[in-house]
């Protein structure tokens, strides 16, 4: 297939899936969605586990810097990491700011980092595997669009017509389109990270498995629930986004002075 067809095929699904979600009918924040099953506290912190497993984030995000620092990339690809890396280790901090005292004041802390992270690693994966100055030049505009996306929820919930839609299509959207960009484009971005890449989108599909199974986990388990090990899980998810970064560009040459 010529690249003209595979970028209309591309378009098609944008299209698709967003008139698909404002198809939706209009939907707020459940309540009972801020109702993990696992509360117990431990050493003075509420919720333990769900609030001290987002220091795995912010490690991920740590390390995701150094190489970034070690590394040499092109300068727009290099934007896109060091956005791509604040927003995992701000998911850390909102994520573990919201489970402390879980609510809708404080879940938008939590949705505003995740959106970083999804439409970033969208850009990145049109810089590596589509056009790299099409990737550089999305970013910002897509990071924006996924920040509004929470910004509109939090407007709307809290004047009495919460609308999630948004906030869906972009929470979703790039699970959709990050295989279908790899399917069609995948051989022409080079093979290094790829299936770096590909774990990133397993781990995160397993991920919201776990969340969706927090209870029932807990239940088996007595020890862990769900949505603690889907804070495990996403962790490995992002860092497999380190690991491709690792494999697609070396390390910067070192000078030895005598």
């Amino acid at each position: 297939m010529v690249r003209t067809g595979k970028l209309k095929i591309l378009w098609a699904v944008v299209l698709v899936t967003a008139a698909a979600a404002a198809m939706l009918p209009r939907a707020g924040q459940d309540p009972a969605f801020h109702r993990f099953v696992d509360s117990r506290g431990l050493l003075g912190v509420p919720n333990f586990g769900n609030v001290m497993s987002n220091i795995f984030f912010v490690g991920i995000g740590c390390w995701g810097f150094l190489e970034l620092y070690k590394r040499q990339a092109p300068g727009g690809i290099k934007l896109i990491f060091a956005i791509l890396f604040t927003g995992i280790t701000l998911t850390g901090l909102g994520s573990a700011y919201y489970h402390w005292a879980p609510d809708n004041e404080r879940l938008i802390w939590d949705r505003m980092p995740m959106t970083i992270v999804f439409m970033s690693v969208l850009a990145l994966t049109v810089a590596e595997w589509v056009d790299r100055k099409t990737g550089v030049w999305l970013v910002v505009p897509l990071v924006a669009l996924g920040v509004g996306s929470v910004l509109y929820w939090h407007v709307t919930e809290f004047s009495g017509k919460g609308d999630l839609r948004f906030y869906w299509w972009v929470q979703f959207f790039p699970m959709i389109c990050i295989p279908l960009i790899l399917i069609l484009f995948g051989h022409s971005g080079g093979y290094q990270g790829l299936r770096s890449l590909v774990w990133v989108v397993i781990w995160y599909g397993v991920a919201k498995i776990l969340e969706f199974l927090d209870g029932p986990i807990f239940t088996w388990t007595t020890v862990v629930s769900g949505h603690t090990l889907k804070h495990l899980a996403a962790a490995v998810s992002t860092g497999y986004l380190v690991g491709m970064f690792r494999e697609r560009y070396a390390d910067k040459p070192s000078f030895h002075t005598k």
